[in-house]
């Protein structure tokens, strides 16, 4: 395999708050961070988890899904991590509504959004996890300040910052399977700013998702080999004024376990943020996003012997530009405001060959469109001794046009199939409102309630796809989905490093689109040609809505030398489904397990670090009308740093020390597919200078 290059994202930041940034600038000590707006007093009435860099690095996957997974609830539509899963698989998730691989959650990066343009996915070996420096999740929809997509909460990354990087830093490991892992970075900073380069490296000949008994001589390893790097840089241009540039790039090649199933992924990201920090704080960003995405699907016979290619989606072309402005007042100390407005806009397209005859294909589709969404926010707080109130909203205009439908015989001929739709438009309003009370030094109870939309991505609207022999349809009809919900918790801090928050919530998501069952093969159906025996045939639908309601709880504890940490979401979803998808009224939406835990324990001491993470997710159900479920599965990770030298250490790591069958898929004819296996590492980090 030829090696590639690649990757993480930039972005911006926002700043401190106008207040602080007053007394810096009186003083005349303006410090370059890189970072953007300090967490809002209004996230006090939220529930907010935050994962830092200590735990972002120390981790047996190195890989940020894995880093993700410490937060219970918060979830992919599938259990296979970005060394085996096909990329359209990694939309993230949370408070189990459900998903279809577009993510129902708002992921940024220093400001800027971070999902797929063309189908709402993370690209995740684009984050090299050394890159990062704090990684914040809120549960809950109504973002507003964010940007729209917070259907079920927001992942905010950030960069880490010169004070949290070394002039070099690095690490180099060797795994199971003739696996490498490399990342590494350099700063340099000066009075006036700092400059980043980071890049990483991965390959491995990967394990076979296929599991033993499912097998046949078509099944084989699943190789994978990925890239990234970055450069950011910041630096001051007025006494207040902080300017912010990153440009980053990541490739990713991986196949799926048969031939015809290798896919790629590659993408180039641009930003550039002013930062103002005078007496009334404001930022101005822009940035730019590119990505082409190609895979090819295969169907396999019965006895598993042969495989036929069925589709080759030889590119998928998009892009998305969007621009941010943002301004926050000076309202007093106990009055915080931030108001301003923002766009995004994304087009792309699928390029497919298809309907194979005599091992070639005989039909060519070309589907795609844009869509962009235009809103005004404002986001407020106001505290009142022990009680902190909050209130924040957005208006949202939105458009998608120019989508079009072209079938044709490769070998020329007349169109079979010349659609062009419809341009849509619409207006929604959206927002949270919230109340904390500190009813005593310890104890904050708090409750919030909010709404919150997504638009349906491109991908879903114009793009078919396969999985084995099951095939789902695009529809360009869908409808942007709407969620309604509260949530009632308290938080409790009853002594120095101990923390517990416990939150019940109950949402309604409405319009949610799912892949909904019409029929099974052998036949052809429309928008995806021929399905196997075996195979089922889906639709991208709008459902009537998606019910869920549960609780999560998250303690941390932090004494000496150790620490720990745990968290639990327990949900009951059901579906609420009328017409065509009425026989899925009262199940269990597809991939959302009712229990998911996860516990660290840990020990720090002279730059030793020495951790074990147990991970439990329930059973859940493969498909939409709950016929084929997928194991419940407990695995145990483990992570190990010892210094030999100054500024180096030898690192063990270790996933799934048990090898834990982890099912993550199930085939329309029953083949079960795993995520990954017992995984164990060496290696050497070092970092200095």
């Amino acid at each position: 395999m030829k090696t590639i290059i690649g990757t993480a994202l930039a972005a911006v930041a926002s700043l401190s708050t106008p207040a602080a940034a007053q007394d810096s600038a009186d003083q005349g000590d303006i410090v370059v961070t890189g970072r953007g707006f300090d967490a809002s007093p209004a996230d006090r009435v939220a529930t907010v988890v935050t994962i830092d860099r200590d735990r972002i690095t120390a981790n047996a996957s190195s890989r940020l899904e894995s880093v993700l997974a410490d937060v219970a609830g918060l979830q992919q539509f599938r259990r296979s991590d970005s060394r085996s899963a096909n990329p359209t698989s990694q939309g993230l998730s949370l408070r189990g509504i459900g998903g279809n691989a577009s993510s129902r959650a708002l992921l940024i990066l220093d400001g800027v959004p971070q999902t797929d343009p063309f189908g709402g996915w993370v690209a995740f070996p684009a984050y090299a996890t050394d890159r990062l420096g704090l990684i914040r999740i809120t549960r809950g929809g109504g973002s507003g300040y964010y940007g729209p997509g917070a259907l079920a909460g927001t992942i905010e990354l950030e960069s880490a910052t010169p004070s949290q990087l070394n002039a070099v830093d690095g690490r180099v490991s060797y795994g199971s399977r003739d696996a490498v892992e490399a990342q590494g970075s350099a700063a340099l900073v000066r009075g006036a700013g700092f400059a980043t380069l980071s890049g990483a490296y991965s390959r491995g000949d990967g394990f076979v998702p296929t599991v033993p008994e499912s097998r046949g001589s078509a099944d084989r390893a699943a190789p994978y080999e990925q890239a990234s790097g970055a450069i950011r840089a910041a630096i001051r241009v007025a006494p207040d004024t902080e300017l912010q540039a990153n440009v980053a790039a990541f490739a990713d090649r991986r196949a799926r376990g048969t031939a015809f199933t290798a896919n790629r992924s590659e993408g180039a990201d641009a930003s550039v943020r002013l930062v103002g920090r005078g007496r009334w704080g404001w930022s101005a960003l822009a940035y730019l996003q590119t990505r082409a995405f190609a895979s090819s699907f295969a169907s396999v016979n019965a006895a598993r012997t042969a495989a036929t290619q069925t589709l080759d989606q030889y590119n998928t072309p998009a892009t998305g530009a969007g621009a941010r402005l943002e301004i926050v007042p000076p309202l007093g100390e106990h009055v915080a405001l931030r108001f301003g407005a923002d766009l995004r806009d994304v087009s792309g397209r699928t390029q497919e060959n298809f309907t194979y005859v005599a091992a070639a294909p005989t039909r060519r589709r070309l589907a795609g469109g844009e869509s962009a969404t235009y809103g005004v926010f404002a986001d407020g707080s106001v505290e009142l001794g022990a009680v902190t109130l909050a209130l924040g909203g957005r208006v949202d205009h939105w458009r998608i046009g120019d989508s079009f439908l072209n079938e044709r015989p490769i070998a020329g001929g007349a169109a079979l199939t010349d659609l062009r739709f419809a341009d849509r438009s619409g207006d929604e309003v959206t927002g949270r409102a919230g109340l904390a009370w500190r009813v005593a030094a310890p104890l904050t109870l708090r409750t919030a309630a909010y709404r919150g939309w997504r638009l349906p991505t491109l991908n879903e609207l114009y793009r078919p796809f396969r999985v084995g022999a099951d095939a789902t349809a695009a529809n360009a009809a869908l409808s942007p989905e709407r969620l309604w919900g509260y949530e009632i918790g308290a938080t409790l801090a009853p002594a120095a490093g101990v923390g517990v928050s416990a939150t019940w919530f109950d949402n309604r998501l409405d319009d949610a689109i799912a892949n909904v069952t019409l029929g099974h093969g052998a036949g052809t159906f429309p928008g995806v040609g021929f399905v196997a025996a075996g195979g089922a045939y889906r639709v991208r639908q709008n459902l009537d809505a998606v019910r869920a309601r549960g609780f999560e709880i998250d303690a941390d504890a932090a004494h000496g030398d150790g620490f720990a940490r745990a968290s639990w979401s327990h949900v009951a979803a059901r579906v609420v489904a009328s017409s065509t998808a009425a026989p899925l009224d009262g199940l269990a939406p597809a991939q959302t397990p009712r229990d998911q835990l996860s516990g660290t324990l840990g020990w720090r001491h002279d730059g030793a670090t020495a951790s074990a993470t147990l991970r439990h997710v329930a059973r859940q159900f493969d498909d939409d009308q709950n016929s084929s479920s997928l194991a419940p599965a407990t695995t145990i990770d483990a992570y190990a740093a010892i210094p030999i030298a100054t500024g180096v250490a030898i690192e063990a790591r270790a996933e799934n020390i048990g090898n834990e069958r982890v099912e993550a898929g199930i085939s329309g004819a029953e083949i079960v597919e795993r995520a990954t296996p017992r995984t164990l590492w060496i290696g050497v980090r070092f970092g200095g200078g």
